[in-house]
């Protein structure tokens, strides 16, 4: 039984104050919870703050991107080595905003996956299809070509995947639990032909994960956990869906 894993991705939100006010308000929310693994991942200038107050707590913490180099002459970018001394322990890559917004290829991400693995990192590998490609009945080939060129020449050690249907985020539209079991089970057969452990690799769901569906995209037995947006930014809220998606 692979253990729940529920992740905050709080994107361009909260300052370093509001994250500071979030911690305090959710840590005596879930302090006794062992049973799902916990992380979140605020904004860059928050993380060192962040890491000082998760400190000692079963909260673990994230960045939402990383660049692919070292270090260097890179204006803007933070480096592997950046994260880690801030208190990272993992990175989001590849989220469907990255690839809209800054032209981020399946190319890229791979270099972004290789580098945070290289350097000790876990990495969450985001993938999905649009509502256009699902509609043409592409979604199967775009989910084997992300997965693919962004896992390429990779093992699956230090990775989880994170399936994110582009048109449940931050839309209120949600897949039904079979739509996302769906999807999941998909990403296992590729990863049982193409990767080895396969059956330990976590799942997650994102895209309007909220209290109230959690615990049913949970009942799923591909549904490993989730990468949570707009929900997360609330401590109660947040709080609830990690209690939500313990398993029975």
């Amino acid at each position: 039984m692979r253990k729940p894993f529920i992740s905050a991705n709080w994107k361009m939100n909260k300052t370093i104050e509001e994250t500071v006010e979030f911690i305090n308000a959710f840590i005596p929310l879930v302090k006794d919870i062992t049973d799902v693994d916990m992380l979140i991942a605020p904004p860059f200038i928050s993380l060192s703050t962040a890491a000082g107050f998760l400190k000692g707590t079963n909260i673990k913490l994230g960045a939402q991107n990383v660049f692919y180099e070292e270090k260097g002459a890179f204006t803007g970018e933070v480096s592997p080595a950046m994260l880690l001394s801030a208190g990272c322990t993992h990175v989001i890559l590849g989220h469907s905003e990255r690839r809209q917004y800054f032209m981020e290829t399946d190319e890229v991400v791979n270099k972004k996956v290789k580098i945070a693995l290289k350097n000790g990192l876990d990495a969450i590998l985001c993938v999905g299809e649009s509502l256009k490609e699902r509609e043409e009945n592409r979604m199967f080939e775009v989910l084997d070509k992300q997965l693919s060129g962004s896992l390429k020449d990779l093992s699956m050690d230090g990775i989880t995947i994170a399936y994110e249907p582009i048109w449940a985020i931050g839309t209120g539209k949600t897949a039904t639990k079979e739509q996302a079991n769906e999807a999941h089970a998909h990403i296992r057969g590729w990863l049982r032909e193409n990767k080895e452990g396969a059956d330990t690799v976590r799942i997650l769901y994102g895209g309007s994960v909220t209290p109230e569906n959690v615990a049913s995209l949970m009942s799923e037995p591909e549904v490993d956990g989730g990468l949570v947006g707009g929900a997360s930014l609330k401590p109660d809220s947040f709080a609830q869906i990690v209690i939500n998606s313990r398993r029975k």
